[in-house]
Order: C-alpha cells, then structure tokens, then sequence
C-alpha cells in the first residue's frame, strides 16, 4: 500500500510540474503573438499587453554609429490605424524560470525585420521588455544554432569569497 501510494504521489507530482510548463509554454507564446498580431492588426492594445510599460526597443543606428532606443510608448504609438502589411513567424522561443528569448520575423514587402524578444514574467505574466531589432533584406536568413552548451568556464579559485545578492543578476 505505501508503495502504491508513494508511485501515486510521484505521478501527480509530474503530471503537476508538466501542467506547469505547458502554462508557461503557451503562455510565452501568447504573448509573442500579442506582439505580432497587434502590429499586423494596428491593435495597440494588443501590443500593450505584450510589452511591458518600461520596455525598450533597440537597434544600432548605421548613419550615426551609435545604439538607438525606442520608447515602446512611442512605438505603440506610431503602429499603424490598419497595421503593418507583413507577414510575421514565431522562429523560435526558450525560457528557464522567470526569463525566456523569442525569435521572430516580420517579413514586408522589400524588406523584413529580424526582432531578438527578450521577455519576463512580471506578476505571472509573461511580457517583453526588451525589442533588439535589425531591418535586413528578405533573403537573409537567421543563422545560429539553439541548444549548443558552452565550454564551462573553471571556477574562480581566488581566496575572496564574492556572495550574490538575492536578485542581483550575478
């Protein structure tokens, strides 16, 4: 009977964590797409409930050599009354815990956009809150490679013991 009941436990605890993921799974997701249908739709508020309201959208501006950023209240703000004529593809999304990247195209007439989404889930949503973007040639295509671990970097044997803070990103 105990066996039965801890194989029971355990299962429910699986099935548990899995309904867990496919939460978050689809709910990345829908925020990407929130994104992308708002800007093919004109739909700002669809892209308000995608991005944060202190997300940022940036870029490396050629003419001027230097990084430019876009307030995502003016980029709300400038989407087209009857959206951007393109066609747009989720190309890939990952997350761990709190953080997840998204890959998208939107994809225009004689150009695309290759948009790098790095979102956070804020209150148990998930929202953008950082747009790097680059407008190339429809022919481009994203190179890369997911899934590739890294070398490990050997531990820092110095006699100073640094601890992180909670939350500090290190």
């Amino acid at each position: 009977m105990k066996i039965k009941t801890t194989l029971l436990t355990c299962l429910a605890c699986l099935c548990l964590s899995t309904m867990a993921w496919a939460q978050d799974d689809e709910a990345i997701k829908n925020t990407v797409n929130a994104y992308l249908d708002g800007i093919t739709k004109g739909d700002t508020a669809l892209l308000g409930k995608a991005f944060h309201s202190t997300a940022i959208l940036r870029t490396f501006n050629a003419s001027t050599g230097k990084i430019q950023d876009f307030p995502v209240r003016n980029f709300i703000r400038n989407t087209p009354a009857g959206g951007a004529k393109a066609t747009t593809k989720l190309v890939a999304y990952s997350y761990a815990g709190i953080s997840a990247t998204a890959t998208v195209e939107l994809e225009f007439q004689d150009f695309k956009y290759i948009d790098l989404l790095s979102l956070l889930k804020v209150n148990d949503e998930w929202k953008i809150v950082c747009r790097v973007f680059s407008r190339v040639d429809n022919d481009v295509q994203i190179k890369g490679s997911a899934g590739i671990t890294a070398a490990k970097t050997p531990a820092n044997t110095s006699k100073k013991v640094v601890k992180p803070k909670k939350d500090d990103g290190w």
